[in-house]
């Protein structure tokens, strides 16, 4: 391995438990990997580099444990990450897997189910605090319908408000420094699910009680299922200053979620995604929520887990080099690029109005026959990404 794409800690690449140790089981076949004990998931991730691991709380001890059950699932986890020195960078509860929440959690139209998924919910957020995560991921894979008349969705978003603001309070009445990010998916596993993209999120996070508490957990593949462009849905939460997590695979296309690793299917995306994260200064775990294909091994796993951190820093350098290329540069001036920064009003509207120059004056046609040259500076992109330059 080229020693420069060798992660270390400092990089802060995480993985869900639930990534590593997904088992190959799908809708159409069994398991054909054993269970992984999450504590030798933290040991080999912590070996390949990576710096924080994150967890479902039914990916560490089992749906309906007893608190004492709990406890000790907690602790072995717990000294894992003493020993190697790993963080849990963010914590989310699974409100999908058991059929109690086939309809749903906080807009399950049976509110004894919706009560008990709250429950659910303010003990993770307490183990959370404990583990010393600053992150809680929220996604609503059962928040949705089928079918017209199942939902009544004004009110769904009514009592996902409820819930949302109930988990405000508690944090800010607790006392714990801990965010929450609202992952949007389209669809899958319901037919529609409710806050499907990013934008939707965005939208919903401005009607809470303490908005400054919720941002947004982008995935690749969520936002590209919807046939949407990932890099500006992450681009408009880094102007919204919203992006409190983000999930990192890869996906072709329009289909299934296929949680493929990071930089397999939409290369390009992958570039530009990288680029975007890296010039912006973002400064959060680059999180990976993939699944090891169902055709490998254990030795395929963690070969599935390296691949994504590698990937990722291959495109950083890719990113960094076409930056730094002054043919790029030059190229950036030649399509108005920098151009774009500057205020187009910045006199006002008056200023505007008086400036002849602006419309009475403006030579429509001379404008209309400028080129752009956009190809020549994306085929310098091309060229970097393939290692070309």
């Amino acid at each position: 391995m080229t020693e420069r794409f060798i992660p270390t800690p400092e990089d802060k690449f995480s993985f869900g438990l639930w990534t590593v140790g997904w088992q190959g089981r799908d809708p159409f076949g069994d398991a054909t990997r054993p269970a992984l004990d999450p504590v030798e998931s933290v040991r080999r991730l912590a070996e390949l580099g990576a710096y924080g691991v994150t967890f479902h709380d039914d990916d560490l001890f089992p749906f309906g444990s007893s608190d004492t059950e709990r406890e000790s699932h907690v602790k072995r986890f717990r000294q894992a990450l003493d020993a190697t020195g790993m963080v849990t960078s963010m914590v989310t509860t699974n409100l999908f897997t058991h059929p109690v929440f086939k309809d749903g959690a906080f807009t399950a139209n049976d509110r004894d189910v919706r009560r008990f998924a709250l429950r659910k919910t303010l003990r993770n957020i307490d183990l959370a605090a404990e583990l010393g995560a600053r992150t809680f991921v929220a996604w609503g894979g059962r928040e949705g319908a089928e079918s017209g008349a199942a939902k009544d969705v004004r009110v769904a978003l009514d009592r996902m408000k409820e819930a949302f603001d109930l988990f405000g309070e508690y944090v800010t009445e607790q006392g714990y420094d801990l965010r929450f990010a609202i992952e949007p998916k389209p669809n899958e596993p319901r037919g529609d699910i409710l806050l499907p993209t990013v934008g939707h999120a965005l939208a919903f996070i401005d009607r809470l009680e303490r908005p400054e508490l919720y941002g947004v957990n982008p995935e690749v593949g969520h936002e590209q299922m919807a046939g949407l462009n990932f890099p500006h849905s992450i681009a408009q939460a880094l102007w919204s200053g919203k992006l409190y997590h983000i999930d990192l695979n890869g996906q072709n296309g329009i289909k299934y979620d296929q949680d493929l690793r990071f930089g397999a299917g939409d290369l390009r995306a992958a570039f530009w995604l990288v680029d975007l994260l890296e010039s912006a200064g973002w400064d959060g775990s680059r999180h990976f929520d993939f699944k090891p294909p169902r055709t490998e091994d254990f030795d395929g796993v963690w070969a599935s887990a390296a691949g994504c951190m590698r990937n990722y820093l291959i495109l950083k350098e890719r990113a960094a080099a076409f930056r730094a290329d002054p043919e790029v540069q030059e190229a950036l001036r030649a399509s108005r690029v920098d151009e774009l920064a500057q205020p187009t009003a910045p006199e006002g509207l008056a200023g505007l109005l008086a400036d002849q120059a602006a419309y009475e004056d403006f030579d429509v046609t001379a404008a209309a026959e400028r080129g752009m040259a956009f190809e020549r500076l994306d085929q310098l992109a091309m060229d970097h990404l393939l290692a070309a330059r």
